[in-house]
């Protein structure tokens, strides 16, 4: 964005529109740039007269270009909201997707109550963002958040700590690092090929997240291989997938020795996560 003579805020909200931001996008922005929660979203209902002063205006202008560059809302803000819980992200791990949660609904419906005696392990944990979730939800139960990303690792800790979470946590690749066995294992792995022009578009997000192999399916490969020595009889795998691979996720827990398997939808209607129950 060029920069321009003063204006009040909804003047900003309306040029941001024009040059193709989401609503919601420039709303938190000009939250932040104003210093306000990117949650409150009535104080800009009340305020759209004022007037940003010289230093807001430049940080709402430099967010808007960053933000038109591809850089992820979460990234520019420094945080993201996720089942209730706002996450503090940067660069150093995936956005969190709103439909990620659909996989922690399946977890809470499987496993109600308290958690106590559970013993659950998130795969690839990123910003943490569903071993946390779960951990609140079920807090007795003893959750593991697992990634081969030191960077990463170091962000799902500080949000534990903030968080006042007892996630435990290892570094290293999927199961690798963990021992014994558990009533649920989870994880969003990279799934999307490595060859999808899509990729393009998330080159601000670490790409050791998003990309595994010809088919996007290398990195669940190796976790339905892994999970069968580090489930407990009649424990679940759930996983999340593409938009298209559900049947070959499907068919891979099949193959594998799964019993139950099945997809849940997206927020979209799209069979977005598949699991499936270790047979006894």
């Amino acid at each position: 964005m060029t920069r321009e003579s003063p204006r009040p805020i909804t003047q900003c909200l309306a040029d941001a529109a024009r040059l193709g931001i989401a609503r919601v996008d420039a709303q938190m922005l000009m939250l932040h740039a104003m210093g306000q929660p990117t949650h409150a979203r009535a104080w800009l209902i009340t305020h759209d007269g004022d007037i940003p002063d010289a230093g807001q205006l430049a940080r709402w202008e430099s967010l808007c270009a960053q933000r038109l560059d591809g850089v992820p809302v979460a990234y520019l803000t420094g945080s993201k909201e996720f089942y209730g819980l706002s996450l503090q992200v940067d660069a150093r791990v995936l956005d969190p997707r709103p439909d990620t949660e659909t996989l922690v609904d399946w977890v809470l419906e499987l496993f109600p109550g308290d958690g106590g005696g559970l013993r659950m392990a998130d795969l690839g944990t990123g910003s943490g963002a569903i071993a946390l979730a779960l951990q609140r939800e079920r807090p007795r139960a003893e959750i593991w958040a697992v990634d081969a990303s030191a960077d990463a690792l170091a962000v799902a800790q500080a949000n534990a700590r903030r968080l006042g979470l007892a996630v435990r946590f290892a570094h290293g690749s999927w199961l690798s690092p963990l021992g014994g066995t558990f009533d649920a294992i989870i994880s969003n792995p990279p799934y999307i090929r490595s060859t999808d022009p899509h990729l393009a578009a998330l080159r601000h997000e670490p790409l050791g997240a998003l990309a595994s192999g010809a088919d996007g399916l290398d990195d669940i490969r190796l976790i339905v291989g892994q999970s069968i020595a580090h489930l407990k009889p009649g424990a679940w795998l759930l996983l999340e997938h593409g938009w298209d691979q559900s049947p070959a996720v499907q068919q891979l827990l099949r193959e594998t020795g799964f019993s139950d398997v099945h997809s849940r939808n997206d927020l979209s209607g799209i069979a977005r996560c598949t699991g499936g129950k270790i047979r006894k």
